[in-house]
């Protein structure tokens, strides 16, 4: 019985494309806000803290990418560099914690643009429509990601412009400093403010279905890292400077506000067209990402044997990407933003910590960066994971122990059914 593959159909500018709407749309819309109600003024300090572990992170995700071109990312890396238990932890860390961030990328959508007490409805929607577009094919997905993210760049210039020229906050909003919540408070802003980075992991966990990957996917990590950073630290400077520290914790949709504390009500609008771009573009990629790494593990027996099947027609993996859309309208039902930020982040931080450890056992002709940024990038999510809201921790810890739980019971039926 053949192993069920999928077809090579994305470049570079796919990929590219792909990994920016998945940061974007994470980080711009909707990790501002909790990061404000963390640290003040100190989210900036946050945001360069978890731009560093990203980096980290990126180059150990690009370098173990070019040697192990297939689908799943850091689930698929981990097997083959520490083994089979490390590699489930990433892949379950990132199925449960990517699912959420797709319920918090729904939910960003709907409050940007739903009449109110029809948020949760027009999310759940939103996730259906996207979910039904990625199972016509990895190439679809493609198309619309360079609709959405062509949207969502015209308007954040607007919004920088706009808010450039405003008149910046009362000096009273920024009293504290950027140190006064202190080093734990910029701590948790950097766990929430890595949930906007962690969409180059896309790319990679679509390895399987880039062409030339060993080129390819290294290039298209740092160029699509590198751009989400720059428009981070361009919109949560003009952010903090209209709005202040207090004013953007406050806000449920910060970058409307700025264009209303500018005085241009018309510009809100066009913001709310923006952020749903941004947060759909998001929603879009995440749903691949899952979906691929959902797929691998089925295929390698860590998932049940059906989310392993191919689309005949359209090369996708059906059932996979179905059960995405399924738990993620589940989520949406009873989360809410911030509880679905923080679980997201603490799943991904441990994704990436595999990442880092795989990276670092690498040696010889396929290492690409020196093992310095693999160690900032483990301990960097070490430190953060602690810091992340108190009940995304132990919600999390109690998925892992659920997975743990599934692969023992799996092995020993398996190993029953070996036994004559």
């Amino acid at each position: 019985m053949s192993i069920p593959t999928l077809a090579r159909r994305l470049g570079l500018g796919d990929a590219v494309v792909i990994g920016l709407g998945a940061m974007i749309g994470a980080g711009v819309f909707a990790a501002f806000a909790p990061a404000a109600q963390a640290a003040g003024t100190g989210l900036l300090f946050g945001l360069g803290i978890a731009a560093v572990v990203a980096f980290g992170n990126a180059t150990s995700t690009a370098q173990l990418a070019a040697v192990h071109p297939t689908s799943g990312g850091v689930y698929a890396y981990g097997r083959a560099e520490l083994g089979p238990w490390w590699g489930f932890l990433a892949g379950w860390g990132f199925v449960i914690g990517k699912t959420a961030s797709c319920a918090a990328m729904a939910l960003t959508f709907a409050a940007y643009v739903a009449p109110a007490g029809w948020e949760r409805p027009l999310a759940a929607a939103a996730a259906l429509a996207l979910g039904a577009v990625n199972l016509f094919g990895i190439t679809r997905t493609a198309q619309l990601a360079r609709v959405l993210i062509a949207i969502v760049l015209v308007v954040l210039a607007v919004v920088a412009v706009v808010g450039f020229a405003a008149p910046r906050a009362g000096t009273a909003t920024w009293s504290d400093g950027v140190f006064g919540a202190g080093p734990v408070g910029i701590l948790q802003a950097a766990g929430l403010l890595f949930f906007a980075f962690a969409g180059y992991a896309r790319i990679a966990t679509l390895g399987e279905e880039v062409r030339d990957p060993a080129r390819t996917i290294p290039r298209a990590i740092i160029l699509a890292f590198t751009g989400a950073l720059i428009v981070y630290a361009v919109i949560g400077v003009v952010a903090l400077r209209t709005l202040g520290p207090d004013g953007l914790a406050a806000s449920p949709a910060p970058l409307v506000d700025v264009v209303l504390a500018a005085g241009w009500d018309a510009g809100a609008p066009l913001v709310r067209i923006g952020a749903a771009a941004a947060s759909l573009g998001a929603l879009l990629a995440l749903i691949a990402g899952i979906g691929r790494t959902s797929f691998a593990m089925a295929r390698e027996g860590d998932l049940p044997a059906f989310l392993g099947s191919v689309d005949p027609r359209w090369q996708v993996p059906r059932n996979a990407e179905i059960a995405v859309i399924v738990m993620v309208v589940g989520i949406v039902a009873l989360g809410d933003i911030r509880g679905a930020i923080g679980f997201s982040s603490f799943g991904v931080l441990l994704y990436y910590l595999v990442a880092n450890l795989a990276a670092f056992r690498q040696s010889g002709g396929v290492r690409r960066y020196p093992r310095v940024l693999q160690v900032v990038g483990g301990l960097g999510c070490m430190a953060l994971v602690v810091t992340l809201p108190w009940p995304s921790v132990p919600v999390g810890i109690g998925v892992l122990t659920v997975g743990w739980g599934y692969r023992m019971l799996r092995l020993r039926r398996q190993g029953r059914r070996r036994t004559p």
